[in-house]
């Protein structure tokens, strides 16, 4: 039966010569790969996929235009102390309290 020192020193002998054909493997991959990329005019960002973030663009009818982007609304109340301001939708700041009249912004 092989001692632990002598399995450690083949694992070792093993881990070297697999990263050796590895190496020369990937090398041979990497040569075909671009081979094909040159046959078939393919570039980088044909074969990367494309990184998208949230929901994807609403696709109209051909010859409609595109939705009106939402204007920000003004704001109805606000914190005298801070200078915050709440436009009424959405939760409820926690400066406002109860009572909101105090907070309400004079309409010009």
């Amino acid at each position: 039966m092989a001692t632990y020192k002598q399995l450690i020193a083949e694992k070792e002998a093993l881990e070297a010569q697999l990263a050796d054909v590895r190496a020369t493997e990937v090398a041979g991959v990497i040569e075909q790969i671009r081979a094909l990329m040159a046959e078939y005019e393919l570039t980088v960002d044909d074969i990367a996929p494309k990184r998208r973030r949230g929901r994807p663009a609403a696709a109209g009818k051909v010859g409609e235009p595109a939705a009106k982007a939402k204007s920000a609304l003004s704001p109805k109340y606000m914190d005298p102390k801070t200078g915050a301001t709440w436009s009424g939708r959405g939760r409820a700041p926690s400066w406002l309290g109860r009572n909101r009249a105090k907070f309400l912004i004079a309409e010009a």
